[in-house]
């Protein structure tokens, strides 16, 4: 009975390690082929500022988790997306854990024709949104376009 336990605990410790290791493949392909990889920023020539705008950086660690990585000039953070998907429209959906908030947010984005990218909604894990249908919920004003400022590196 013991020989049985035994191996069915082998049996689930190495399901979950492979299932971890497949999601993580998962998410870092699916954030790879939409074209995520690299830095982006409303303008690219201006230095990261709260007020001006940030620069937001997507990559690949060489463990395989994806990072998202802010920086305001005088306040930078990094976070891990946890979840990544793409719908039919060609929306991406993140899922990011913001340690520092104790908070997971969710946010699409979607690519123009020219190759930059919208934020269409950023909502909080209690549903609260900053953005909703491409516009900032406190204004009312369109998010802008982010151009890519950085090639990912291969």
């Amino acid at each position: 009975m013991m020989r049985h336990l035994s191996r069915w605990t082998s049996a689930a410790v190495l399901w979950v390690a492979f299932s971890s290791l497949a999601r993580a493949e998962t998410l870092a392909a699916t954030i790879e082929q939409w074209g995520l990889l690299g830095s982006w920023a409303v303008d690219c020539a201006i230095r990261p500022d709260r007020d001006k705008g940030a620069v937001l950086t997507y990559e690949i660690r060489k463990d395989g988790r994806v990072m998202y990585r802010r920086d305001f000039g005088d306040v930078k953070d990094e976070n891990e997306v946890v979840s990544a998907s793409v719908n039919a429209e060609g929306l991406l959906n993140l899922m990011v854990y913001f340690a520092s908030l104790h908070q997971t947010r969710e946010f699409g984005l979607l690519h123009a024709n020219d190759g930059s990218l919208r934020a269409i909604y950023n909502r909080s894990d209690r549903g609260e949104y900053t953005i909703k249908d491409g516009k900032y919920v406190k204004t009312g004003a369109p998010t802008l376009p982010q151009q890519r400022c950085t090639q990912p590196s291969s």
